[in-house]
């Protein structure tokens, strides 16, 4: 029951709507180094949008649809 990374992301709005999609889905997430991200700028730190491992297979899948 461990962290998987599903998505790394430079830009701190599109991790937000990441996590929006994700979290509408019914799959819990975290953006990891989002505050650095937001300090440095955009662009130049990732955006890591962790979900649970067992989650992860969902995840992708969730992204992977159109909106």
């Amino acid at each position: 029951m461990g962290l998987a990374c599903v998505d790394t992301l430079f830009s701190p709005v599109e991790a937000a709507i990441v996590r929006s999609r994700l979290e509408a889905a019914g799959i819990d997430c975290v953006l990891f180094d989002a505050g650095i991200a937001s300090l440095i700028g955009p662009g130049i730190s990732g955006i890591r949008v962790m979900v649970d491992a067992d989650d992860l297979a969902i995840a992708r899948s969730e992204l992977a649809r159109p909106l």
